[in-house]
C-alpha cells in the first residue's frame, strides 16, 4: 500500500507553504528520509523528506503553488501505481479538533456506502518506525500521545516526530498550569517570551480574547469602508511576511505608550574609528567592521549599565531581563525581518560581525529559522543607507524600546564659538512610555551618544 507524502506543520502559524522545487522527478525510486520537495514559509525554506521508501507518484502540483500544511502531494508506493487524491486526510493531517470531536477517531470509508466500524485510538495497537522511537526517546515525547500517519493510522512515523514537536510551544511552567486549568490548547496560544516560550502573560491574553463579547479586529483586516471607484493595477493579499508584519506593527501601536526621544550625534570620532578598524581587520576578518556593528555593541554596553531598558512587560510587572540579545533589522525581499545576536555584551565585535552577516544570509536566502527571529531584547534598526535622516521607528514587543538610526551627514556645527564641519547622525529611540519613564530613557539614549561622540576601541571591540 502506498505511503502518503504531506506537507508537515513546520510551527504554529504556519497555515500554507509555497513550493519552491520537487527534488526528484515523477516515477523516481527514492529512500525514506531522502529530501524530495523543497517548500518555503513566511519565515524560511525547508526541505520536505520521503516517508518510506519506493517509487514516488508526484499529484498536481507545481513550483509555485501555494498549498495548505498536512496536504497530501504525492504518494511512494510502487512503480506501477499513479496519484489518486485521498478520500480523507491522514490521521497527522486532521484539523485540532475540541475535545468532544476527539473521543471516537472514525477510520475512513473504504469504499461508497461501506463504513468500518468506529473505534478508539486507544484501543487500537500502535506501531513505531525505528527513527520515530529513537527521535522520541531523545525528545522524551511519549510516542502515545504523537498522531500517526502510516499503515492507516496506527504507525508513528519520524515525520509524524517532528510534526509534534514543531506543534507543541514551549512553555513556563506557570503558563502550562494555567492553561490546563482552564482548558486552553497551547498551540493555539501566541508565545512572547525570549526564547519564543508561552509565559502566564500569554496565557492571560488568550483567556481574556476568550472572554471577549465581540471578535478582535487584526492588524492585518482592513476596516469594511465604502471607496471610490478606481482603476486597480495590482491587489496583493494582506499575508505572509506582510501579514505578520501588520499585525505585529499595528499591535505595537495599539498596545504601547509610544514616545520617541531624538537626538543629534557628533559621529566623526565614530567614522574615524571604523575606517581605523576597516583597514586593520577587513583582511584578516573577511569583512569590514560596518556601523550596524559598531552600534550593536554600543547599544549592549548601555543595556548593561541602564538594565531598566532591557525589559518587557508580562502581565502586572515588568521583567529585567537577563540577556542582551540585540536584533537588527534588515530589509529583503519579501519584507522585514529582525535576526536576532544573542549574549551581544559577551562577544567582541568580530564574533557579532560574523554572525550577523550569517543572519542577513539566512534572512535574504529565505533559511532564517524561527528561534532566530524570537528572542530579542532590544532593536535597531539603521535607514541611514536610504538618505533618511531621522524617523520614528515602532517598537519590537514585547521588548521596551528600539533605536532608529539615519545617516551620518557632513553639517556645520559650532564649537569653541568656530563654525566647523563634523559628521552628524540623528538618534531616534521610541519607548514603551509604561515601562520606563522619558528621563531615564533620555539617560539611556544619551549614554549611547556618548559612546558614539567618544568612542574608546577596548569597549567597542571586545
Amino acid at each position: 500500500m502506498a505511503e502518503e507524502l504531506f506537507i508537515p506543520k513546520l510551527g504554529q502559524t504556519v497555515e500554507e507553504v509555497t513550493l519552491l522545487n520537487w527534488l526528484v522527478k515523477d516515477g523516481d525510486k527514492v529512500e525514506q528520509g531522502q529530501e524530495v520537495l523543497e517548500v518555503e514559509t513566511d519565515k524560511a525554506v525547508f526541505n520536505v523528506e520521503a516517508v518510506d521508501s519506493g517509487y514516488i507518484h508526484i499529484g498536481p502540483y507545481k513550483a509555485g503553488q501555494v498549498v495548505p500544511v498536512l496536504e497530501v502531494v504525492a504518494l511512494i508506493g510502487e512503480k506501477d501505481e499513479v496519484f489518486k487524491a485521498p478520500t480523507s486526510q491522514p490521521v497527522a493531517a486532521k484539523r485540532e479538533e475540541s475535545p468532544a470531536e476527539k473521543e471516537p477517531l472514525s477510520i475512513a470509508p473504504v469504499s461508497q456506502g461501506t463504513v468500518l466500524p468506529t473505534i478508539k485510538l486507544a484501543e487500537q495497537k500502535l506501531f513505531s518506525s525505528p527513527r520515530a522511537r529513537k527521535l522520541a526517546n531523545e525528545k522524551k515525547v511519549d510516542l502515545k500521545t504523537v498522531p500517526p500517519s502510516g499503515g492507516g493510522g496506527v504507525r508513528v512515523r519520524e515525520g509524524d516526530v517532528i510534526a509534534y514537536l514543531a506543534q507543541t510551544p514551549k512553555t513556563s511552567p506557570v503558563a502550562q498550569k494555567m492553561a490546563e486549568e482552564a482548558g486552553l490548547d497551547l498551540r493555539s496560544i501566541t508565545s512572547s517570551g525570549p526564547r519564543g516560550e508561552i509565559t502566564r502573560a500569554d496565557v492571560e491574553l488568550a483567556l481574556a480574547r476568550r472572554s471577549e463579547p465581540t471578535p478582535v479586529v487584526t492588524a492585518a483586516q482592513t476596516p469594511t469602508v465604502s471607496l471610490p471607484e478606481m482603476e486597480i493595477a495590482e491587489r496583493l493579499p494582506l499575508k505572509g511576511v506582510r501579514g505578520v508584519i501588520a499585525e505585529r506593527m499595528g499591535t505595537s501601536s495599539r498596545t504601547t505608550a509610544h514616545v520617541t526621544l531624538l537626538m543629534d550625534a557628533d559621529a566623526t570620532n565614530f567614522v574615524t574609528l571604523r575606517e581605523k578598524l576597516k583597514a586593520a581587520y577587513e583582511m584578516d576578518w573577511g569583512f569590514a567592521p560596518g556601523y550596524n556593528d559598531l552600534l550593536a555593541k554600543a547599544c549592549a554596553c548601555a543595556l548593561r549599565r541602564f538594565p531598566y531598558m532591557n525589559a518587557r512587560l508580562n502581565g502586572d510587572a515588568i521583567e529585567r531581563l537577563a540577556k542582551v540579545n540585540i536584533g537588527i533589522a534588515v530589509d529583503a525581499e519579501k519584507g522585514l525581518y529582525v535576526p536576532v545576536i544573542c549574549d551581544v555584551d559577551q562577544k567582541d565585535l568580530r564574533t557579532v560581525g560574523i554572525e550577523f552577516r550569517q543572519r542577513v544570509d539566512e534572512v535574504r536566502s529565505g533559511k532564517i529559522l524561527p528561534e532566530a527571529l524570537s528572542s530579542g531584547t532590544f532593536t535597531i534598526t539603521n535607514l541611514g543607507m536610504y538618505d533618511v535622516d531621522g524617523f520614528t521607528p515602532v517598537i519590537n514587543l514585547p521588548e521596551a524600546a528600539i533605536l532608529g538610526v539615519g545617516r551620518i551627514t557632513s553639517k556645520p556645527v559650532v564649537r569653541d564659538d568656530q563654525i566647523v564641519i563634523r559628521k552628524i547622525l540623528t538618534l531616534s529611540l521610541a519607548f514603551d512610555h509604561r515601562l520606563v519613564d522619558g528621563a531615564p530613557a533620555a539617560k539611556f539614549l544619551q549614554y549611547i551618544k556618548e559612546l558614539i561622540e567618544t568612542p574608546n576601541e577596548v569597549t567597542l571591540t571586545r
